[in-house]
């Protein structure tokens, strides 16, 4: 039995799975919250508690009777831990944290013009990046930074807390725009930017590697023997690529969450001067693989509002339906705008765009929710115009994965304005592939489009077909022209 823990920005759970007649078998250990702590202006994620969470899911598996092979670990980009010479970890700031709004332009500014800052990374430059974090830390004068005897990104920071192993997996660390995306390595020019070196990162380590054992004391504590911990594809969104049912590579992909992230799958980075203007990130998949993708806004904004919301209905379901019920195409945000990263309010943050923009401000909840899918499908049209001349082939489907991927309304939408069929599902895709890359690790499993032949044969997914393309396409016009006097 396979033990995954799926990490994201608001939540994360504890999973068992295990290969039987040539499908994945998986279910829930644990679930539980994610939650932001703010102390004195910043943001910071809990990595004791997420510790902790992990330990209590391995002690269920124990009382459940379950034998464990293994665990993998895979989370949300970018955030990082600092590690004193004594081993302590420190609470990471998380990539929300305000103090990385100033640091990106100060970095390029001072330090190193965007132009050569991607040809190196070939990293989406956006202001979170670990390598504008760290530099908002040197800049700060940050003690956990000045001390520290190593950074370790949130995977394998939790890693080397069960382990005592530091180590640094190659998906995880490609989200920090340290990397040269052809070396596949930490690029010296972009460290020694920030006064760092490659020794203060652990060992590079690739999908399917052994990082260590459980330590002696959590063999203890939880009952369990010297468990090997995999690092899998670190990065949610790695993990999560693997995992795609697809049949050829004639499709394109959306990891839909808090964040949507919408790409391709390539055999090379792609790092050009269209690259460069569209923006696109480089990041490492497994088996060689790098995904061009496009970071977005995803359910972060309805979720902010549904946490708002004090008399519209708890359900999806519900909000769903009152949003169909609702008036089409009477206004349009961009999800990507910066009032919308964390504001106090993202009811007002939505208002204020509106008034801004010259469009009548939504009133209720269903037509707030109307606005919110409505936006998001337009601006994933706008994302994928982008992304097709980077394909090495045509684009025939989009393969929706993830959480948002349940959402009916969204994806019919979707499909209506890209104008190609859109396949929802699976829901689970991360862990299904953290731990498909378990059982490949040991050698169950053979290569990437193996592991996705088992998700096919595991899951069920929806498909749904593009309509009304002439309304859409009058939409996405407004939308384009709307959304530009932001």
């Amino acid at each position: 039995m396979y033990f995954a823990v799926d990490l994201g920005a608001t939540s994360g759970r504890t999973i068992v799975g295990k290969l039987e007649d040539g499908k994945l078998v998986m279910r829930e250990l644990t679930r539980f919250s994610n939650n932001l702590i703010e102390v004195n202006g910043h943001f910071y994620w809990d990595i004791y508690a997420l510790y902790n969470e992990i330990v209590r899911g391995l002690k269920e598996a124990v009382a459940q009777g379950l034998t464990i092979s293994s665990i993998g670990i895979d989370t949300w980009g970018v955030d990082f831990v600092c590690v004193a010479a004594d081993g302590s970890v420190s609470q990471p700031l998380s990539y929300r944290d305000p103090h990385t709004f100033e640091s990106m332009e100060l970095y390029m500014r001072d330090v190193m013009p965007r132009s050569e800052l991607y040809g190196i990374s070939g990293t989406e430059i956006i202001n979170f990046n670990s390598i504008f974090q760290l530099y908002a830390m040197k800049l700060a004068g940050n003690s956990a930074f000045a001390g520290a005897k190593k950074f370790l990104f949130t995977p394998d920071a939790l890693s080397y807390m069960l382990t005592g192993e530091m180590v640094c997996e190659y998906t995880i660390a490609s989200t920090s725009g340290l990397l040269d995306a052809h070396k596949r390595a930490f690029s010296q020019r972009l460290l020694e930017s920030l006064g760092l070196n490659a020794d203060q990162f652990g060992r590079i380590v690739f999908p399917g590697e052994v990082v260590g054992t459980l330590t002696p004391a959590l063999q203890r504590a939880t009952g369990l023997g010297a468990v090997p911990v995999v690092a899998v594809a670190g990065h949610d969104t790695a993990s999560a690529i693997a995992a795609i049912p697809a049949k050829d590579e004639n499709f394109a992909y959306l990891s839909s969450g808090t964040w949507s992230l919408m790409g391709l799958e390539s055999k090379h980075p792609v790092i050009d001067d269209y690259s460069y203007k569209f923006n696109v990130t480089n990041e490492g998949g497994i088996d060689g693989t790098i995904c061009l993708l496009k970071n977005g806004c995803g359910m972060w904004i309805y979720e902010s509002c549904r946490r708002q919301w004090r008399d519209a209905p708890s359900s999806h379901g519900e909000l769903i339906a009152a949003a169909m019920a609702s008036e089409p195409f009477r206004l349009f945000i961009n999800p990507d705008d910066a009032v919308f990263a964390n504001p106090d309010s993202m009811l007002d943050a939505i208002a204020d765009y509106c008034r801004r923009t010259g469009q009548p401000v939504p009133e209720g909840y269903g037509a707030i929710c109307r606005c919110i899918f409505e936006s998001m499908a337009l601006r994933y049209r706008q994302l994928m115009e982008g992304l097709k001349p980077m394909s090495d082939h045509p684009i025939e489907v989009l393969h929706v994965i993830g959480g948002g991927s349940l959402n009916a309304c969204l994806n019919q939408f979707t499909a209506n304005s890209l104008g190609i069929e859109v396949i929802a599902g699976p829901q689970e895709a991360t862990a299904l592939g953290n731990i498909l890359m378990q059982a490949r690790a040991v050698g169950e499993v053979d290569g990437l489009w193996a592991m996705r032949a088992i998700v096919d044969r595991s899951v069920d997914v929806r498909h749904f077909k593009p309509a009304d393309a002439e309304v859409w396409s009058e939409a996405y016009a407004r939308f384009c022209a709307v959304t530009a006097k932001a």
